[in-house]
């Protein structure tokens, strides 16, 4: 299928486009934030910014979360904190960023429940069971993944009460397994690569992604090199990786989640400077190559070259994401 210029800028303009998982430093200064605006200037409605992540207390990603929430806040001709599905739309018409928050991986809340619903309410959106390495509710993918625990099917009851949707990257996979079997919502890996193209612990198996279609879910692809390929960050990496899930379970149940798209150098040193979490011999390190956010229209081209229909273009750019928003959100 050829696709013009004018096509592909056409479509994705009018298409809702969200990347559901954005990495940024971890501190409350604003040398970063800025950042935000290549989103907008690209045409990117929605983002879900990443508060906290593993061991960090809930102190330290309240912390985080209220720095974000202010500064946006302070830029209201830009800048949307998104609540409901109707200000996804209102974004869109008015040319602003919308921006909601994740939390990755259950600690901040495994001692306290009730804090589900007051992140929830601060616009965290998402939130996955562990980050890597085992919590008290479930195992992570670079662990002795001993399964979903009481304390992990608590907390995903809370979740569904308040609307926030649960997600099962970095999770081990026997509990995302039990987690997709026990939820009552559509559950998603929010940035997570099929492992039959690219063999590493933080990719999913095929019947995990199965799994995640059967509950009306989504796979999110992640945009770091040494998930898509041998350190492949290019257009077509990501479109291999679109292709094998949209071919198993179908264009309605993949998204973007591109994970880390800002300062490499910071990046690479957080990494080496916590090889606990990311181990050398898996991989991570130095120079890790990332997709950058201006390949985001490219991706919209190299769907439809690869003749996906408009529909299911828009569904892969946000409109899943949407879905599930539109199911889960209260």
């Amino acid at each position: 299928m050829t696709a013009t210029a004018a096509q592909v800028q056409k479509l994705f303009r009018s298409s809702i486009v969200w990347d559901n998982h954005s990495c940024m430093p971890l501190r409350a200064d604003a040398t970063f934030l800025p950042q935000l605006e290549r989103y907008r200037k690209i045409g990117v409605d929605v983002v879900s910014l990443n508060v906290g992540f593993a061991g960090m207390s809930w102190a330290e990603h309240l912390r985080i979360l209220s720095f974000m929430r202010h500064w946006i806040s302070l830029r209201p001709d830009a800048y949307r904190l998104v609540s409901h599905i109707e200000d996804v739309r209102r974004c869109k018409a008015e040319g602003r960023l919308g921006v909601v928050f994740d939390i990755e991986g259950m600690c901040p809340v495994q001692d306290d429940f009730g804090l589900v619903q007051t992140f929830y309410e601060l616009g965290v959106r998402w939130m996955l069971i562990a980050y890597n390495r085992n919590n008290k509710a479930g195992g992570g993918c670079q662990d002795e993944d001993q399964g979903l625990t009481a304390t992990g099917r608590a907390i995903i009851d809370e979740m569904a009460r308040v609307g926030m949707v649960l997600c099962c990257s970095h999770t081990g996979y026997r509990t995302a397994a039990e987690a997709m079997e026990y939820s009552k919502n559509p559950v998603i890996f929010s940035h997570s690569n099929p492992r039959a193209l690219r063999d590493h612990d933080r990719n999913i198996p095929d019947e995990l992604i199965r799994a995640c279609a059967g509950t009306g879910g989504v796979i999110d692809i992640n945009g770091i090199g040494i998930f898509l390929g041998d350190n492949d960050s290019s257009t077509e990496a990501v479109l291999r990786h679109i292709d094998h899930v949209a071919g198993l379970v179908g264009a309605e149940h993949v998204g973007l989640g591109l994970d880390y798209v800002f300062d490499r150098a910071e990046l690479d040193q957080y990494v080496r400077e916590h090889p606990d979490i990311f181990p050398p011999e898996k991989g991570y390190g130095g120079g890790m190559a990332i997709v950058e956010l201006e390949q985001f229209p490219g991706i919209a081209e190299g769907l439809l070259k690869r003749g996906y229909t408009d529909r299911q273009v828009r569904g892969v750019l946000g409109e899943n994401n949407l879905r599930v928003a539109a199911q889960v959100w209260r």
